[in-house]
């Protein structure tokens, strides 16, 4: 199955670009996998404390997840994928495109912000020569029901 790949973080954007993707999958068969990464230089290292920290950031994860997995099942009817990675954000949605041939494509939301499109399309701009899937990017503050048009 085709998957439609797409990153959870804290941006306001995210939400556009995970709508996007499970509206797109719902209309082509496909899935969505969703992926949330814990950044290395959050956790600390040593007595315990990184293991109770990375506990945290994944129930942080898992219950953010749920908020728009239970709207993908109930809305377009996807059941998505989360998978969580540790690592630098870049490298790691890199890593995951590479690790996983049913990845067909990547969705990703452009920030809101004037300071250019966001760390994630700016690293995958970089790498487009090397990418085994397309990216579609999704404008960060367009509206639900221009999403819903356009899908």
């Amino acid at each position: 199955m085709r998957k439609s790949l797409v990153v959870l973080d804290d941006s306001r954007e995210c939400l556009n670009a995970i709508r996007f993707a499970a509206m797109r999958a719902a209309k082509t068969g496909g899935g969505v996998q969703v992926l949330a990464v814990i950044p290395t230089n959050e956790i600390p290292h040593g007595m315990g404390v990184a293991d109770v920290m990375r506990a945290e950031a994944y129930e942080r994860i898992q219950a953010h997840f749920e908020v728009f997995a239970k709207w993908m099942r109930d809305r377009p009817g996807v059941e998505p994928e989360l998978v969580v990675r540790e690592g630098e954000p870049g490298n790691e949605l890199l890593a995951q495109i590479n690790d996983d041939p049913e990845i067909g494509i990547v969705v990703l939301a452009a920030s809101t912000e004037s300071a250019g499109p966001g760390p994630l399309i700016s690293r995958l701009m970089r790498e487009m020569a090397n990418l085994s899937c397309p990216i579609t990017i999704v404008p960060g503050d367009i509206s639900r029901e221009r999403l819903e048009q356009i899908t």
